[in-house]
């Protein structure tokens, strides 16, 4: 196993991502699969790696973090974030094996309010998201060759699709999603037995969370992104499309 902080001359191609798709798909228990393509990736890799965590909870972080000790973890720090993300943030970073990659915007809230008038979320969040999320992990990601998502296809519609080891051709870089295949059983069962940090705003119906101006609580039953951007079409930030 190859811990973060070894730097591997791999180039990244479709081709390679593909192969590794097919290598972990076949793999039946969640847990294990997940483990093994965060070695690879780890292996393969080595600090050109890292994984991104919204911070809804650290159940990426941990895997991440037994697979690749030291792994680059990146978080999207927007300016808009509830108080228990950043909060879930800190007590993660604290208490697991992580490289901690905290990543702002170029301007801040003020200053974008300033060039674009306040409250853009609420009349361009397409335009926010991109100036927040979009362009700024794209600046943070220039430095890797691969990168890591928890993102589920149980989650969406829009994610039914993902797959295990995918090509990010927007980035050109591979993209591992050690979740893809994970039920929200799966999550609930690795959470309670391995005591993994929670942000507590899930305990309050936050299924999935983003910034606090674009993020609702889910009622029973609702798609677990039912939350975001609620009453509008829009349906991703535009950072895994």
């Amino acid at each position: 196993m190859t811990a973060a902080g070894t730097a591997r001359a791999i180039q990244a191609t479709p081709e390679l991502a593909a192969d590794a798709d097919a290598r972990f798909e076949g793999i039946a228990d969640p847990v294990e699969q997940a483990l093994a393509v965060l070695r690879w990736a780890g292996e393969t890799f080595g600090d050109d790696f890292a994984v991104t965590s919204s911070m809804a909870d650290g159940l990426l972080a941990h895997l991440a973090s037994r697979a690749v000790p030291g792994v680059h973890v990146v978080f999207l720090d927007t300016g808009y974030h509830f108080a228990e993300t950043i909060g879930t943030r800190d007590w993660i970073s604290s208490v697991l094996p992580i490289t901690l990659m905290n990543v702002t915007p170029p301007r801040t809230v003020a200053e974008q309010d300033a060039e674009h008038g306040p409250a853009l979320h609420d009349r361009d969040p397409d335009l926010c998201c991109s100036l927040r999320k979009v362009q700024p992990l794209a600046a943070a990601l220039a430095g890797y060759t691969a990168w890591g998502s928890g993102v589920r296809r149980d989650e969406a519609a829009t994610r039914a699709g993902t797959r295990v080891v995918d090509w990010d051709a927007k980035r050109g870089m591979v993209k591992v999603n050690p979740l893809a295949a994970w039920t929200q059983d799966d999550v609930d069962a690795y959470i309670a037995e391995h005591q993994v940090p929670v942000n507590p705003l899930q305990e309050i119906g936050y299924a999935s969370i983003g910034c606090a101006p674009c993020t609702r609580p889910v009622a029973p039953g609702e798609d677990p992104r039912a939350g975001r951007w609620a009453g509008r079409g829009k349906t991703e930030c535009g950072l895994h499309v």
